[in-house]
């Protein structure tokens, strides 16, 4: 049964959205997802399911809609592309937790860099469905202005390692 890696759009960041992690689980439990297990309060969760990954995105949707009166937007991703992220990714003397990973639901225009203002030195790259940002000074302060980000959900690398490492025990569980 394939492992899927759930990452939610404005949930416990900044007051948005507040949605605690049992609650989260209770919920892919009750649409029938297997071995589900939540990590940290930023809404990532992992479980298995038999469904094919678009009918798991619009089940997980729209019990995420009815659960907290506005749809958050939900972000799916395997062991592998998490993975391949994670060895793809550039600015290798970049810290970990100042490498931000921004997952989008597509590709971004070929023109998404034509409005990007980074006045701190930020470093950003584009690959696929992901963007890539160093903060050198860190995120928080940032005044980084890229419109393509406003679809996805920021994970720090640290948070997408740890991600792709507990979805590769999940299945690794399953084999």
């Amino acid at each position: 049964m394939p492992v899927y890696v759930a990452l939610l759009r404005a949930v416990n960041v900044g007051g948005t959205a507040t949605l605690p992690m049992a609650e989260l689980k209770a919920l892919c439990e009750g649409l029938g997802f297997a071995d589900v297990k939540t990590y940290i309060q930023s809404g990532n969760v992992l479980f298995r399911s038999e469904l094919a990954e678009g009918e798991v995105q619009t089940r997980l949707e729209e019990a995420l809609t009815v659960k907290m009166g506005k749809t958050p937007g939900v972000i799916l991703r395997s062991r592998g592309d998490l993975e391949a992220i994670v060895a793809k990714a550039p600015f290798p003397d970049a810290k970990p937790n100042f490498l931000l990973v921004t997952f989008l639901p597509e590709a971004p225009a070929a023109d998404a860099f034509d409005k990007l203002v980074a006045p701190d030195g930020e470093e950003v790259k584009i690959d696929g469905r992901e963007i890539y940002i160093h903060y050198p000074n860190g995120s928080g302060r940032s005044k980084l202005k890229l419109p393509a980000l406003k679809s996805g959900t920021a994970r720090n690398l640290n948070t997408v390692c740890k991600l792709a490492e507990l979805a590769a025990v999940l299945e690794d569980e399953g084999a």
